[in-house]
């Protein structure tokens, strides 16, 4: 099965929109979310509704920390997400906050655990930015595969069978068969906000039966992205990080 794992959508329609289009076109089987639905961008409500219907479909998808957000406050956000938190609250229907809420933390399809933030204590929101941060996630767990979002960057770390870690910049549309040998943990980058400095929207494309994992980029109209987030009110830097992709 080809798997589409989406993470980081943070509430922007037309990245998100791109993605679904993209994994159409790649013969994507089912599609995965890894949290952060909403979040920075100018559209909760319509994002939100997509990725439930989707969901009623056969989707997959987990919470992310600005999902937890909406029930459960903002508290150890930066002032500018925590405003886009306040922002995005009273704009969600009650069934997309109950859906928000239900959402579970991990998930697991086969030998591959899916996470939004990393294994060792997916409540706690850690970052899995350098080589320790992806050791104390591997460790935690028995999956050979670990697939999570969280950090916007796109990165790929094995565990070797002498317990060193080794890292590695994917390149964009490079298949990366996950040897059975090692220990993986695959960071999906953001769909809706980009850190990269690529405002190309990110996902990845999963192969279950040959264990292919690639990273794929959606171009989209982030110009027009980043006029939503301005007109609708929320702070600037947000529609110029979709603009950089920074």
């Amino acid at each position: 099965m080809r798997l589409g794992i989406i993470s980081d959508v943070h509430a922007n329609q037309l990245a998100l929109e791109a993605c679904l289009e993209a994994g159409a076109r790649l013969g994507v089987e089912r599609l995965v979310f890894l949290g952060d639905i909403v979040g920075y961008g100018p559209d909760p409500e319509a994002v939100t509704q997509r990725v439930m219907a989707l969901v009623a479909s056969g989707a997959l998808a987990i919470m992310g920390n600005h999902d937890a957000a909406i029930a459960g406050g903002s508290s150890g956000m930066n002032e500018v997400a925590a405003a886009a938190i306040a922002w995005t609250r009273p704009r969600l229907s009650e069934s997309s906050r109950e859906f928000l809420a239900g959402l579970a933390m991990v998930a697991a399809l086969d030998d591959v655990l899916l996470v939004h933030s990393e294994a060792s204590a997916p409540a706690r929101w850690f970052y899995v930015t350098d080589a320790s941060a992806a050791m104390r996630s591997l460790i935690a767990t028995p999956h050979r595969a670990t697939v999570c979002g969280h950090v916007h960057v796109p990165q790929l770390y094995c565990m070797t069978a002498t317990a060193k870690v080794v890292t590695h910049r994917p390149a964009t549309d490079v298949m990366i068969e996950l040897s059975p040998q090692r220990q993986w943990l695959a960071v999906a980058g953001a769909a809706g906000q980009p850190r990269d400095g690529n405002p190309a929207a990110s996902f990845l494309t999963y192969d279950t039966q040959s264990r292919a994992l690639t990273w794929r980029r959606a171009p989209y109209h982030h110009e027009a992205a980043a006029e939503r987030v301005r007109a609708a009110g929320l702070p600037e830097r947000l529609a110029s990080r979709l603009l950089s992709g920074t």
